[in-house]
């Protein structure tokens, strides 16, 4: 799978041969090779709710040399748990159901001439195809994840569970799969060249959007707030006040899997152009408190790579203290992904 960076509480060895760089729960990933410092930093620090649930991977050289990131929120008792599960094997498992995708293609494909001219001659473009092979590919693979999630002998999923949000960059290619209320956003240049400009790539997935609060509810789930925070709409069983889950898709949760809450990802398409510099993936304790704009803003004011995604964070958490002096500190995660040299397009 290539050379991987991750965040995790203790480290572990790679059976495979391939390069993995650790680092703790609350840190700058700094340990990595010259090339992963310039392609990426990774910080994640914990709230005052009890342990660390976020977790985060990079990995590159990702299928055909590409790119993969992702950010996860856990929730619930074992949330810590089934996030660094997912954030361990989701990767690998998208990975072997695209090969797996692949080969069945390869296998339907005959040696004739004429045939392969006609698939060339008709193939729409190579950047759709590829996106329709790994939109398939992470629904199955998120499905598959779940189940793991479900059979796992040692941990208990039935109120507990993660959000995901994912990126595959593939070249120019950039194919995005969410899971929850986690959010990738994208910074750019704007078509005149003079600022930048934040692009959300990602829908919150929470229980009051319409298509999401009409799906559970066709399956006798309940979604409503509680008087004491009226801006947060729930999950809850059809006959009992519980649990409260405040997103509408994630992995895990599966006492509500029957009530509409499920682990199908939104997987959407965005074709990198020279004016995008970089990719923002974080948990919803940055974005409940930073909009994208601020965060991008951050990330554009470092001057030092390796710092913009302590810098998102930190900022997060000032943003808590103000904002919420009454409430806890959630557990805040970002990670930043640079598309190529620092600030070089912009004209201003």
């Amino acid at each position: 799978m290539g050379i991987c960076l991750s965040s995790s509480y203790q480290d572990k060895e790679e059976s495979d041969g391939n390069i993995v760089y650790m680092v703790e729960d609350e840190g700058l990933c700094s340990n990595g090779e010259d090339g992963m410092r310039r392609l990426a930093s990774l910080y994640s620090q914990k709230g005052k709710k009890g342990p660390n649930q976020d977790s985060a991977i990079l990995c590159q050289g990702y299928g055909m040399e590409g790119v993969f990131c992702g950010v996860f929120d856990g929730h619930g008792r074992n949330g810590h748990m089934v996030s660094r599960l997912v954030r361990d094997y989701l990767p690998s498992i998208l990975l072997n159901q695209y090969n797996a995708l692949m080969l069945a293609d390869v296998g339907e494909l005959t040696d004739s001439d004429d045939r392969s001219s006609v698939d060339d001659e008709d193939r729409s473009s190579p950047s759709t195809d590829l996106f329709d092979e790994w939109k398939e590919a992470c629904i199955s693979g998120f499905k598959a994840m779940d189940r793991e999630l479900k059979v796992h002998p040692d941990m208990d999923c039935s109120y507990s569970g993660t959000t995901a949000v994912t990126i595959i960059k593939q070249g120019k290619d950039l194919i995005i799969a969410n899971l929850g209320d986690s959010r990738a956003v994208l910074g750019t240049i704007s078509d005149d060249g003079c600022f930048l400009k934040a692009v959300q790539l990602t829908t919150d997935l929470k229980p009051d959007l319409p298509e999401e609060a009409e799906r559970i509810r066709k399956n006798n789930g309940r979604v409503f707030a509680l008087r004491d925070e009226p801006r947060i709409h729930r999950v809850w069983l059809p006959n009992d006040n519980y649990p409260g889950l405040a997103m509408a898709r994630a992995f895990g949760d599966f006492q509500l899997k029957n009530y509409g809450i499920i682990a199908t990802p939104q997987v959407s398409y965005h074709r990198l152009t020279s004016r995008d510099q970089f990719l923002v993936l974080a948990t919803d304790g940055v974005w409940d408190v930073l909009s994208n704009d601020k965060v991008a803003e951050i990330v554009w004011s470092t001057s030092c790579k390796e710092e913009a995604s302590r810098a998102v964070v930190e900022a997060a958490v000032r943003a808590w203290r103000h904002k919420y002096p009454a409430s806890k500190v959630d557990d805040c995660t970002a990670v930043c992904v640079f598309l190529k040299d620092w600030k070089q397009d912009l004209h201003i």
